[in-house]
């Protein structure tokens, strides 16, 4: 009897802060994506942030894949932006797996620590950057470095037309 093979785990980083016409456009790229790189249904491997994050896990669901969760810290949840909360609920329940990195308190260390597990449990990742550098250690140029120092294969997309948004103060 054959069985079928493990699905393709895919994981990602992006930005937080985009526009809501670049939310579609990431989104509409990232199915297009997914599609690509697998002939049946991914595994996802997200920290469900908002922006990218998020919109990776709503496509991975709308191919007909599943994901799970790596969360940086035990306070993530309230990190998040409250306009994101609701969805974040959602999902987080939706999830197949949670994993914790064991951080109390979010911070830098903690979104490193959470950006190198998501990239342990991977075939490859996608990467929604504008090609800019960050401005910490766990933004998403030092993501896209990490995965590739350990050959992992890494799809950078930036829709044409796509812009980043100002960070709310």
């Amino acid at each position: 009897m054959a069985t079928d093979p493990a699905p393709l785990r895919v994981g990602v980083a992006g930005h937080i802060n985009l526009t809501p016409a670049t939310e579609r456009l990431v989104a509409d790229a990232l199915r297009v994506e997914l599609r690509r790189i697998s002939d049946r249904p991914v595994h996802g491997v997200t920290c469900l942030a908002a922006g990218t994050d998020q919109i990776f896990a709503w496509a991975v669901l709308a191919t007909g894949g599943s994901y799970e969760v790596v969360l940086p810290a035990l306070d993530y949840r309230d990190t998040i932006d409250p306009a994101h909360r609701a969805a974040f609920d959602e999902l987080l329940a939706r999830a197949t797996l949670v994993v914790h990195t064991g951080y109390r308190s979010s911070g830098t260390a903690a979104y490193v620590a959470a950006n190198r597990e998501l990239l342990r449990r991977v075939d490859r990742l996608l990467a929604v950057w504008d090609g800019e550098p960050g401005c910490h250690a766990a933004s998403t140029d030092q993501t896209v470095r990490w995965a590739r120092q350990r050959a992992i294969p890494t799809t950078v997309l930036w829709p044409a037309d796509a812009r980043r948004a100002t960070p709310a103060r």
